[in-house]
């Protein structure tokens, strides 16, 4: 099999990547060994953990990714992305370099650049204060906490009551208590909306806020709204434990758009070799249909969790390439005995130039190109850029190719 650019990763870089290379005509495939950081989505998109994201970007380091994007570009990149992500159905709420605020499972605020339809995203923390609140649950459903996030919304201001709702539709998930996950409940909740609007309303007091947990809208993006719609007071759907509905969602709607624009996604494979020659990759090898050759690499595939970064005792690596890893020298400088303190391992990931490439013994390889969780000196976790830095770097690189 031969294209014009292979995509190694199915998650939300590589599929961003593989949807602004299709619409510029390129002949793409995507190698997906399957689960993502999408299905641990809170529905929420993160840019900088900053009041005003873009100066926060013009400080940041050489090595972080958007220093090598430029902070003068991420105003064209982010417009670009919420078109792209429009265009495949997925309308993104907030401003693209203003930061908001979403409502956290535990009943806090955290900062949003921007959120999925369902997600509601608040202009400053002062919304949030002074409302009555009622939190549903549905019952046996032990993945949303409704005892924290009353708490949480409590003390700031709020005053909160727990009901429990008890639907037919659920006895069969009940019989079994790992049946009770948000997809399998999601996949119920497509057709019992309803009767679950119809049971709120019945719920309801002098409440102005309703919150439900997010296993709304798997298939049926229109879920969310029809119940907001039905109930008579300000509906907030708020995140659970993962696996997660609307990340699920949106990697099916990414992935069915790449589709039609003619994208070869390849599910349940996996690049486990490359054959190179010189600076340049001729090919990968994947588990299921051996060589793939290309013009173009995009390595898209993600940091520990799906072992695009791999580590031993005494090392950290990427086993695929054998790329340069950006990290400290030393195993005792790669974390910090406090374990709530930054932890220096959690920001390692491949080394690249100013344009991507990836390095490889200390210098580029023509046409292999990192983007997303993988690269190095991201510090995702600890500045909440993830997903800034997946979709921006993956519409950087797509551009230069």
């Amino acid at each position: 099999m031969e294209f014009d650019v292979v995509i190694i990763g199915g998650g939300l870089a590589g599929l961003t990547a593989g949807l602004a290379l299709q619409e510029k005509g390129k002949r793409t495939a995507i190698v997906s060994a399957g689960q993502n950081a999408l299905h641990f989505s809170s529905g929420a998109f993160g840019l900088l953990d900053a009041e005003d994201p873009l100066q926060a970007a013009k400080e940041l380091p050489e090595h972080h990714p958007y220093a090598r994007i430029g902070a003068e570009n991420l105003p064209k990149y982010t417009e670009a992305a919420k078109a792209l992500f429009g265009k495949a159905g997925i309308a993104l709420n907030g401003e693209p370099l203003k930061n908001g605020w979403r409502l956290t499972p535990q009943g806090g605020l955290k900062r949003a650049w921007m959120t999925l339809p369902e997600v509601d995203i608040f202009p400053d923390k002062e919304a949030i204060k002074g409302h009555k609140v009622l939190i549903v649950n549905l019952l046996g459903y032990l993945d949303f906490n409704t005892s924290f996030l009353a708490l949480g919304l409590e003390k700031q201001g709020c005053s909160c009551r727990i009901e429990t709702l008890r639907l037919p539709e659920m006895e069969r998930l009940r019989e079994n208590p790992s049946e009770m996950r948000s997809v399998n409940i999601a996949r119920v909740m497509d057709s019992a909306w309803i009767k679950v609007a119809a049971e709120i309303k019945t719920l309801v007091k002098d409440e102005d806020w309703i919150i439900l947990p997010l296993v709304f809208g798997l298939k049926d993006a229109t879920v969310p709204d029809r119940i907001r719609e039905a109930v008579p007071a300000k509906v907030l759907f708020v995140g659970t434990m993962p696996p997660s509905v609307p990340g699920m969602r949106t990697q099916m709607q990414l992935k069915k758009a790449y589709e039609a624009l003619g994208g070869t996604f390849l599910m349940g494979d996996e690049a486990i070799s490359a054959k190179t020659e010189g600076s340049r990759v001729l090919s990968v090898s994947t588990r299921n249909l051996g060589e793939v050759k290309a013009a173009e690499f995009v390595l898209a595939t993600g940091s520990y969790f799906s072992k695009g970064i791999a580590s031993d005792m005494n090392h950290v690596f990427e086993p695929i390439f054998g790329a340069d890893v950006l990290l400290d020298e030393g195993r005792s400088a790669w974390y910090d005995p406090d374990f709530f303190s930054p932890q220096a391992f959690l920001s390692y990931g491949v080394a690249t130039d100013g344009q991507f490439r990836v390095l490889k013994d200390q210098a580029p390889m023509d046409n292999l190109h990192a983007i997303g969780s993988v690269l190095g000196g991201a510090r995702s976790l600890e500045l909440g850029c993830g997903a800034g830095v997946a979709i921006l770097t993956a519409l950087s690189v797509a551009e230069t190719i």
